[in-house]
């Protein structure tokens, strides 16, 4: 059986690590071009759409069931057709659906800003004012989360996950004890970039915190509710467990389509309390008369049912689950035996968060690079991109064709070890 790199000599890791900078200089040689870098559908599953494109063909289509003409100015929370769908897909009645554009993202920022710049509901001191909020973000996370809390200068607190979301324990002594604690970011499906999904107790628990500061918030990114890969993996819906009760108003959850059907062309929405959706609006008057009801017109009749969108998905799944098979199976080959990775191995969503040697993931970051592998950057995971350990690399198999799949899997690999043995040498 072949030894794990930490169990080498000195001159056997010597060895390795000769082979692997002749097998990295052939790679550099070879002039490759290829990108993992950011979790982009690829073209055929933005084939699987294309109908879409046909939906709409009349203007006798534009009105409305409540009369509206979906062509004309107005409606700003969304049309009724809208609410109603994406309120199925969420569990949450049509009254408590805020429709939006293209951008859950956009939505995000927006929410967060009011908090910021005007405070929330009755509590109607900003967050700026009070002068101290900071957020708490799981990490490994979404980077553009972080770059929200960067763009207003306000504090991150990086909670751990433990594989069923965030670390509880942390997150309670935190949010129920200190008042400047003011939020939290979660996605709570397939999250970005672990893969884990929230269990029911994790969630049943944020729910019901005891938050000090009575203005705390949760922007609820529930961006992978029906990216499944083959069976359906349950999450607790968040509100069963806050409608009706004093934290009623603490949530705003966020969801779109922009990988159901297309990036940049699709519907976003927010799901939260009837008081949130009011005090949402009454900004939003100023910022906007509606957005792009033709488009959530056009996409309630594609889409037609929570039944159809899982039908749909399912066409991407058949895409996307090769793709997820042959990383996992490329890492097994190349990891195992050298004994310096370990990596998620989701069941949907978007991402595979890899962890590598510990302090190697900026050399293997900038060796990929150098041989012509885009990836994301390292540290771009956690906040202020300080990753602790400097080990986690998130990997987006989506975009990507088998064949780039599996040479990208190869190099990666490739840098990644040779990253290990300079270390360990180093180490020696």
């Amino acid at each position: 059986m072949a030894k794990k790199y930490v169990e080498m000599t000195k001159s056997e890791l010597t060895q390795v690590n000769a082979e692997l900078q002749k097998e990295y200089d052939k790679i550099v040689e070879s002039g490759i071009s290829l990108d993992l870098s950011r979790g982009k559908p690829c073209k055929e599953q933005l084939d699987v759409s294309d109908d879409l494109f046909r939906t709409l063909t009349s203007s006798s289509q534009c009105i409305s069931k409540t009369g509206f003409d979906v062509r004309n100015y107005g409606l700003l929370q969304g049309i009724e057709e809208a609410k109603e769908l994406f309120g199925q897909l969420l569990g949450v009645p049509a009254e408590n659906i805020l429709v939006g554009g293209n951008s859950s993202l956009t939505m995000q920022y927006d929410a967060f800003a009011r908090c910021m710049l005007f405070g929330v509901g009755e509590h109607r001191m900003s967050w700026i004012k009070q002068g101290d909020a900071k957020i708490l973000c799981p990490s490994p996370g979404y980077d553009r989360h972080f770059a929200i809390c960067e763009e207003f200068r306000t504090p991150m607190i990086p909670i751990r996950l433990t594989g069923h979301g965030p670390d509880m324990d942390q997150v309670e002594e935190l949010v129920n004890n200190d008042p400047t604690i003011k939020g939290m970011f979660c996605v709570p499906k397939y999250s970005n970039p672990t893969g884990e999904t929230y269990d029911e107790k994790t969630i049943r628990r944020i729910a019901e915190l005891n938050p000090a500061a009575k203005d705390f918030r949760l922007f609820w990114d529930n961006a992978y509710l029906y990216h499944d890969f083959g069976k359906e993996t349950k999450v607790a819906n968040i509100f069963d467990y806050t409608f009706g009760t004093k934290n009623e108003d603490m949530v705003y959850e966020f969801f779109s389509t922009s990988k159901i059907t297309f990036p940049g062309s699709g519907i976003a929405v927010m799901a939260t309390s009837k008081n949130n959706i009011d005090y949402a609006v009454k900004h939003l008057s100023v910022q906007s008369i509606n957005s792009d009801k033709i488009n959530q017109m056009r996409h309630v009749l594609y889409l037609k049912s929570p039944e159809n969108v899982k039908d749909h998905m399912k066409k991407h799944a058949e895409i996307l689950k090769p793709k997820f098979e042959l990383v996992e199976q490329k890492f097994h080959e190349a990891f195992d035996e050298a004994g310096i990775a370990t990596w998620t191995e989701p069941n949907g969503g978007y991402f595979i968060s890899l962890d590598i040697f510990p302090n190697t993931a900026k050399t293997t970051f900038n060796l990929c690079k150098a041989a012509g592998l885009k990836i994301t950057g390292a540290g771009a995971t956690f906040p202020y991109k300080k990753d602790p350990d400097s080990k986690n690399l998130r990997i987006c198999p989506s975009y990507a064709s088998l064949e780039d799949l599996e040479k990208a899997c190869d190099v990666l690999s490739v840098c990644a070890k040779l990253a290990a043995t300079r270390r360990l040498l180093e180490m020696e």
